[in-house]
Parts: structure tokens; sequence; C-alpha cells
């Protein structure tokens, strides 16, 4: 065993040395497998930064309460009564105010991307005190909370970042109506960054909304234990709502960029054929510049397996070279990308992609895999080479 590993590593050695003599080719192997990596590495690191944005702004203690069947925020419709009843339900948690539910309004309005200079939808969320103070990760980080009663809005810095014109001080005009922009808040880069936040009686009253809202956050007295609120919407025939945490809620958000994923594993296993092509080339050529070599070899008494281990060890050194490179230009290029699409209330999210461990795994097992695949064929013939070929032009 121990003498068929020694042959084993002697002929990797000597592959691997003899690469100067197929400097090009060997590259063009190593840049096809970069390319590839990074493009696979790209679309995983947006699926994964949208989904983490999603997932970084649902709590297990907040309970999240829209219209039956409503997918959405902006599809769900709530009534002043529901709001009562489900303030009167067990299970929800109460300070000196009273219990601790926001009612909420989600409207869509326009701004102008940066990056492309045309219009993209932006939730604006009409807010009370108690909604605000839910969310325990909102900081602000310039500027000052808005007024209730006025045309005061505060931005999210994914906001700031992805749109123009909503720098503190600035009026946007929405419609008929025009806002003053008076603070910058973060979320610890969730999706609420991607939002603007106001007083909700002031867009209840420019909205036409009356006194309907969209969803209902409550604070649970247990973590995640929503059996109290369910029971009070089971028995309460005017509750027609949907309950959930807004962690799983927001996670289901999130899932709906995973088609994302898939098509950077399609898009990458096409291409990823095309470099096969190229690298099957060169591994023929690699053996083909190799053969009195391999010949001599097994002359002198080693084994068809070294030769075939070598040729695959060759292969797989090419391939993984490519993958570290590809896995560095997607970390250089894309690592913390910020950039914004269609979420499911049909509103911009501004997320950034996000590079991590197991993506970088997924890169390294597709450059392992072109390595073997690549390799599998000519190491075949390598490990057939005739010893007869180690005499062939002698003198």
């Amino acid at each position: 065993m121990g003498s068929l590993i020694a042959q084993i590593v002697s002929v990797t050695l000597m592959n691997l040395g003899s690469l100067r003599r197929r400097l090009w080719m060997s590259l063009a192997m190593v840049l096809a497998s970069a390319v590839v990596v990074a493009i696979l590495l790209a679309f995983l690191a947006m699926a994964k930064g949208f989904e983490e944005t999603m997932r970084g702004a649902g709590s297990s203690q907040i309970a999240i309460l829209m219209r039956k069947s409503s997918s959405s925020e902006i599809n769900s419709v709530i009534q002043q009564e529901q709001v009562n009843l489900i303030g009167e339900s067990e299970g929800i948690t109460h300070d000196s105010s009273g219990p601790l539910i926001s009612p909420e309004l989600y409207v869509i309005v326009d701004g102008i991307k940066k990056s492309t200079g045309t219009e993209a939808n932006i939730p604006l969320r009409g807010l009370n005190k108690t909604g605000m103070n839910m969310r325990t990760n909102m900081r602000l980080v310039e500027g000052r909370m808005f007024t209730p009663g006025t045309n005061e809005m505060v931005v999210g810095q994914g906001v700031l970042r992805e749109f123009d014109g909503f720098e503190i001080g600035k009026e946007v005009r929405f419609g008929k109506n025009l806002w003053t922009v008076v603070g910058v808040f973060s979320t610890g880069g969730n999706i609420f960054e991607s939002e603007l936040w106001a007083d909700i009686k002031i867009i209840q009253s420019h909205y036409n909304r009356g006194n309907s809202y969209q969803s209902i956050r409550a604070k649970l007295e247990n973590d995640g234990d929503l059996g109290p609120l369910k029971e009070t919407i089971e028995r309460e025939p005017r509750l027609n709502l949907d309950i959930q945490t807004e962690q799983e809620y927001f996670a289901s958000q999130g899932k709906q960029l995973q088609y994302i994923a898939t098509f950077g594993w399609i898009i990458s296993a096409v291409m990823a054929l095309g470099a096969l092509a190229g690298a099957l080339n060169t591994m023929y050529t690699s053996v083909a510049d190799r053969a009195k070599e391999i010949a001599t070899l097994r002359a002198l008494g080693f084994s068809n397996f070294s030769a075939f281990c070598g040729t695959i060890a060759e292969a797989m050194v090419l391939a993984v070279t490519g993958g570290l490179l590809g896995s560095l230009a997607a970390f250089i290029f894309f690592d913390g990308l910020n950039t914004s699409t269609l979420g499911g209330s049909f509103t911009q999210v501004v997320f950034s992609f996000e590079m991590s461990p197991d993506l970088f795994l997924q890169g390294a097992i597709l450059a392992l895999v072109i390595g073997f695949v690549s390799g599998f064929f000519p190491a075949w013939r390598a490990a057939r080479m005739p010893v007869i070929v180690a005499f062939r032009h002698a003198t």
C-alpha cells in the first residue's frame, strides 16, 4: 500500500511539474472553472442576502395578523372593530397604556432608483408610537422621529442608499401630498430599512383609508405562543384573520427568491458543460504530451492505477485552483454589494449580497466535480497507455 501511494505521489508531482509545457491550456482550464464558480456564487449570494434580510426582520415574540388568505400586507384590509377585538384577547402583553398592539397601514409610493434613474415602488408604512416602540432594534442614525399629526417621515437606510431625494430636509411629493424627511433609521439591515415611516392618522387621511388598516402587530405574553389569539379568532366570527409570528411571516416571504439560487445552479451547470469541454481537451492534451513519460513509468514497474490517479489529481488541482480564484473574485466583487429587487408586496426590498461559508463550500464542490469529470476519461487513457510507447522513436 505504501508503495502504491508513493507511486501516485510521484506521478502527480511529475504531472504538475510538466504544466509549464502546457501553460496556456492549463490557464484556460483554471479560468473557465473560475468563471463558472464566480457566477454560481454571485447568484447564491444574492438569494442568501435577500433571505437573511427578510428573516432578520422577524421576531417570534411578535404576532402579525392580516385578513384571511392575504399573502402579504398590501392585500389585507382590517377594520377598527377587529383591532379592538384583538386588543381584548388573552395572550397579549400589556403596559400602563393597555395592550401592546400596533394597527398599521402599508401603501405604495414612487421613488427614483439611483442605479437606473427609473421609478420603483417603495412602501410607506403608517405607524403609531406603540408600533415604533415594538421594533426594538430600530435606532435613529440621523435627524429625529416624525412629529405625529404632521407630514413628516423618517426613511430607512436602505431607501437612502438606493433612491434619490430622501436626504434629511428634502421635501418629497407623493401625489398631491408633500412630505418632509426629518430622520434616517436603522433596523440592523433587515427589510424595514426598505420602508418610509410616517404617522398612521395622517396616512389614513391622505389616502382615504378611514379607520381601516392592513395589519396588526401584537406583542405576545409568551414567546411564540399564538394559542390564546388563535382561540379568540376561532370563537369570534368577525375576526376573519390569519395569524402567524413575524418570524414565520418574513421567513416565508424570504423564500420567494430561492428561484434565484436554482437559476444560478442551472446557469452554472450549463456553463460547466462548456468548461468541461475545454478541460477535457486540456487533459487529453496533457496525457498525449506525457505519453512517453507515462509509458516509461509503466515499464519501470509503476501501476496503471498510479497513472490514473496522477492524471485525476492534475485535473483536480487545476479545477480547484480555478474554484479558489472564482471564489476570491466573487467575494471581492459581490460580498456586501447593495441592490434592490421586487418583494412580495410589489415594493422594492433593499438588501446586500451575502457570501457565507456554506456558499464557498458549494463553489468548491462544483470545482471538484469539474476537475473529476474532466480528468476521469483522460486518466483512463493514461492508465491504459501501452508500455511499448516508451520505446518508440528511441535511438
